[in-house]
C-alpha cells in the first residue's frame, strides 16, 4: 500500500468520479487536492465514470441530465487547478474497450467473492434498490475494466474502496496466470485526509443528502450553510464550555481556516465558554470564502470560453482510446481471440 503524499518514479494513474453533478468540499479534501499535486509526479488519466451511474439510476431521465454533470464537473476540475495538459480527462462511455474488457474480466471472477464487497449493498441501500441488479454487483468488474485498461499501477483511493482495488489485483494476477502477463496489479494510494463530514455532522459531506458546500457555490450561500452547521449540542448557551473534538466547525476550521492563531483562539475560548457559536461561525464563513473565491473565479473564466471542455474531452477520449486499442490487441494475442479476423486490420 502506498502513501499518497511520497514521490518517486513516475507512475501511471487512474482516478475519477461518477458524474453526478457540481463537486464540493469533500471532494476537494478527499481527492481533488491530492489530484492537483499528483499531476506533477505521474502520468494521470481522470475518468468521468459515466457507465457506473447507470447501476443504480438506469432511467433515461437521469441519464439525460448527464452530459451537463461532466461539463460542470470538468469546469470544476479545471477550477481547482486539474491542468488538461497534463492529465488524460475522458468519459468513460466513449471508450468502446471498456465494455469490452469488463466482458472478459467478468468471466475470471465469482458471484460469491462480487457479494462480499461490503459497498455493494451499501449502494444499493442508498439508491433504495430492493434487489441488486446484476450491474450493481458487476460494479468492481467494470471499475477493474477502468483501470486496467490504460494499464494503471497506481489508483488513488479512500480506505473504503481498498476493497474494490483488491478485486482489480486479483482480475490481474488471474488473466496473467492463465494467459500470459499483461496487467500490472495496481497498487492503492491511499490519503491521509480524513473524511470531512457534512455539514450536519455525522455522515460524510454528499449532494444527495443536502449537506454538501459546492465549491461553486456563492459567498452568500456558503455562510448560509455554514450559519446551519451543527456544533456541540450539549452547548445551549455562549458562556457553557464547549467540545471542539469532532466538532464539524472546528473541523472545518483546521482544514480551511490558515489562521492558526485565529483557530487557537477560538478553540480555547470555546471550551472555556467565553465564545458563541455566532463568532465561530462567522469566521468560519470568512474563511472558507476566501478559499472558495479564486476557485470561483477561474470557474467562471473558464465557463465563458464555449467549447473548451468539449475540447478537453475529445483530446482526452481520442488518447485514452489509442492506449485502450494497444492494451486490448495485448489482450487479445495473450487470450488467442485473433481468430478470422480481418487481415487488413
Amino acid at each position: 500500500m502506498t502513501d499518497a503524499g511520497g514521490a518517486g518514479e513516475r507512475r501511471r494513474i487512474l482516478t475519477g468520479d461518477r458524474p453526478t453533478g457540481r463537486l464540493h468540499l469533500g471532494h476537494w479534501v478527499g481527492s481533488l487536492q491530492n489530484r492537483v499535486r499528483l499531476q506533477y509526479l505521474h502520468e494521470t488519466f481522470i475518468i468521468l465514470a459515466d457507465l457506473h451511474t447507470l447501476t443504480t439510476r438506469p432511467e433515461k431521465a437521469a441519464i439525460a441530465e448527464v452530459p451537463e454533470n461532466i461539463r460542470q464537473t470538468v469546469l470544476d476540475y479545471l477550477a481547482v487547478g486539474i491542468d488538461p495538459e497534463r492529465c488524460t480527462i475522458f468519459v468513460q462511455s466513449t471508450v468502446p474497450q471498456i465494455p469490452v474488457l469488463n466482458l472478459f474480466l467478468g468471466m475470471l471472477v465469482s458471484l460469491p467473492r462480487l457479494e462480499r464487497i461490503p459497498s455493494i449493498k451499501e449502494m444499493a441501500e442508498a439508491a433504495h434498490l430492493e434487489t441488486l441488479p446484476f450491474g450493481l454487483v458487476g460494479y468492481p468488474v467494470l471499475q477493474a475494466a477502468d483501470i486496467l485498461l490504460p494499464r494503471a499501477e497506481l489508483v488513488p483511493v479512500g480506505r473504503d474502496n481498498l476493497p474494490h482495488v483488491e478485486v482489480t489485483r486479483e482480475l490481474a494476477r488471474r488473466f496473467n496466470h492463465l494467459y500470459g502477463e499483461v496487467f500490472p496489479e495496481p497498487e492503492p494510494l491511499l490519503s491521509g485526509t480524513p473524511v470531512l463530514p457534512g455539514i450536519y455532522g455525522g455522515q460524510k459531506m454528499s449532494k444527495s443528502a443536502g449537506n454538501a458546500i459546492l465549491l461553486s457555490d456563492p459567498p452568500d450561500v456558503v455562510e448560509e450553510r455554514v450559519r446551519r452547521m451543527y456544533t456541540d449540542p450539549r452547548r445551549t448557551r455562549p458562556d457553557i464550555p464547549g467540545r471542539v473534538e469532532g466538532n464539524p466547525v472546528f473541523i472545518y476550521h483546521d482544514l480551511f481556516n490558515p489562521d492558526r492563531d485565529e483557530v487557537e483562539d477560538l478553540k480555547e475560548r470555546y471550551r472555556a465558554g467565553r465564545v458563541g457559536d455566532v463568532e465561530v461561525k462567522r469566521k468560519l464563513a470568512r474563511a472558507l470564502n476566501a478559499f472558495l473565491e479564486p476557485i470561483r473565479e477561474r470557474r467562471a473564466r473558464f465557463e465563458a470560453r464555449p467549447g473548451l471542455v468539449d475540447e478537453i474531452l475529445h483530446a482526452g477520449g481520442e488518447r485514452m482510446r489509442g492506449i485502450a486499442e494497444e492494451t486490448m490487441e495485448c489482450v487479445r494475442v495473450a487470450m488467442g481471440i485473433t481468430y478470422f479476423r480481418d487481415p487488413r486490420d
